[in-house]
C-alpha cells in the first residue's frame, strides 16, 4: 500500500489522501488501453513503411511509463507550484514552437517538428495545457485586482499563441486554444454580450480560415460533400467499425490497420473499434466522459477561482482533444490529424497529456485551510 493510515504526514502519504483516485484509475485505464492498442495497430504500420514491426511497440513501452511517472510527479504539487511549472514549461515550449519555422522538418506542408535522436517533438503539444493554466492565472489575478489588467494581458499572451501555430500552419491546433481560451474566459466571469460578440469573431475566424487556408477548404468540401475528394481514411474508418459490429473480429482480426495510414495514430480508435466492437468503444468514450465529469464535479465545491478556471481549461483541452479524435473517424466533423489522448501512439502526445493531467490532479487535490497554495 502507499499510505497505511490517514496519519502518514509523509508527502506521499498526504498525496494519497488527498488526490482523486477515482480519476486516477480512470487515467490509468487509458494508458493501459493506449498501451494494447498500440501492440494491435502499430505492428502492420511498421511493417508497411519498412520498418521492424515491433519498432512502435518498443518506442511506447518506454513513452507511456515515462509519461506516467511525469503525471504523478506533477500531480504532487501545489497550485503555486502548478503556476511555476506552466510558467517554466509555456517559455519552453513557446520558444521551441517558434524555433521549428526556422529548423523544423517540414512535413505535408507545415513545420511543426523538431527532430531529436530517437523521435520527432512537436513542442506545441505541450503549450496547451501550460497556456491554459498561465491564461487562468492570469484571468484570476484580474478578478483578485478587480482590473481588467488580467484578462488584457491573457489575451495578448493568446495572440501570440495564434500568430506562431498559423504560421506553422496548425489550424486545428489554434481552433482547440481558441475554443479552451473562450471555455475559461466565461467561467471567469465574461458577460453575455461579450460571449456573443466573441462568438461572431470566432464564426468569422472559421470564415477566414476557410477562405485562405486551402487544406481547410479541402478537408469541408470532403466532409459535406464525399464526391468532392479524396475521402479514403475516412471511409475506410467507417468500413472497420461496421466490420467490427458489436464485439469485434477478434484481437489481431481486424484489416483497416494494414491499409490505413494513420491507423496506430490519428485513426486508432477505427482499429478499436474493427478488432473489439462498438461495446469496447463506448467503454473508451465512458473513460473520457468519466474524467471530465468528474473533473468538474470535483470543482463544484473549489474556492479558489484560479483553480477552477485552470481545471476547466484543462478538462475542456482533454475532452475536447479526445471528441475531436473520435468525432473525426466516425465522420461527425471535417477530419483533423489530432491524438487520441494517451491511446494514440506518439511521444509529444503523451508526454503533453500526461503533463496536462498531472496538473489537473495537483489542483483538484483536498487541501485543507491553512496548506500552502
Amino acid at each position: 500500500m502507499i499510505a497505511a493510515n490517514r496519519a502518514d504526514g509523509s508527502v506521499v502519504g498526504r498525496w494519497w489522501w488527498t488526490i482523486d483516485r477515482l480519476t486516477l484509475t480512470a487515467l490509468a485505464m487509458l494508458i493501459a488501453v493506449g498501451m494494447l492498442m498500440t501492440v494491435a495497430a502499430s505492428p502492420a504500420v511498421a511493417e508497411r513503411i519498412g520498418l521492424d514491426a515491433y519498432a512502435f511497440v518498443r518506442k511506447q513501452l518506454v513513452y507511456l511509463p515515462a509519461a506516467a511517472a511525469v503525471m504523478l510527479g506533477v500531480s504532487l504539487l501545489g497550485p503555486r507550484g502548478v503556476r511555476r511549472l506552466a510558467l517554466l514549461g509555456f517559455a519552453v515550449a513557446f520558444a521551441f514552437t517558434a524555433a521549428t519555422l526556422i529548423i523544423g522538418a517540414e512535413i505535408k506542408g507545415a513545420r511543426r517538428w523538431i527532430s531529436l535522436p530517437g523521435m520527432s517533438l512537436q513542442p506545441s503539444e505541450f503549450l496547451k495545457p501550460c497556456f491554459a493554466v498561465l491564461a487562468a492565472w492570469l484571468f484570476a489575478e484580474g478578478q483578485r485586482a478587480n482590473t481588467p489588467v488580467g484578462a488584457a494581458g491573457a489575451c495578448l499572451m493568446l495572440a501570440l499563441v495564434l500568430a506562431v501555430l498559423k504560421m506553422q500552419p496548425d489550424i486545428g491546433m489554434a481552433a482547440v486554444v481558441l475554443g479552451v481560451f473562450l471555455a475559461q474566459w466565461f467561467v471567469a466571469g465574461l458577460r453575455l454580450f461579450w460571449v456573443g460578440v466573441l462568438g461572431g469573431l470566432v464564426a468569422g475566424i472559421a470564415v477566414a480560415a476557410y477562405s485562405f487556408f486551402p487544406h481547410v477548404q479541402s478537408r469541408v468540401h470532403r466532409f459535406l460533400d464525399p464526391a468532392a475528394g479524396d475521402n479514403y481514411q475516412v471511409s475506410t474508418a467507417l468500413d472497420a467499425f461496421a466490420n467490427g459490429g458489436l464485439v469485434g473480429r477478434g484481437p489481431g482480426e481486424g484489416r483497416v490497420k494494414n491499409i490505413l495510414p494513420d491507423a496506430h495514430a490519428d485513426f486508432v480508435f477505427a482499429v478499436a473499434g474493427e478488432e473489439f466492437g462498438m461495446l469496447v468503444c463506448l467503454a473508451i468514450i465512458g473513460l473520457f466522459a468519466f474524467v471530465v465529469i468528474r473533473g468538474f464535479a470535483r470543482l463544484l465545491a473549489e474556492t479558489d477561482t484560479f483553480v477552477i478556471i485552470a481545471a476547466t481549461g484543462l478538462l475542456t483541452q482533454f475532452g475536447l482533444q479526445a471528441f475531436i479524435n473520435m468525432a473525426s473517424s466516425l465522420h461527425l466533423i471535417p477530419t483533423k490529424g489530432m491524438t487520441l489522448p494517451f491511446v494514440s501512439y506518439g511521444g509529444s502526445s503523451v508526454f503533453a497529456v500526461a503533463l496536462g493531467m498531472g496538473m489537473l490532479l495537483a489542483l483538484t487535490r483536498r487541501r485543507h485551510h491553512g496548506e500552502a497554495g
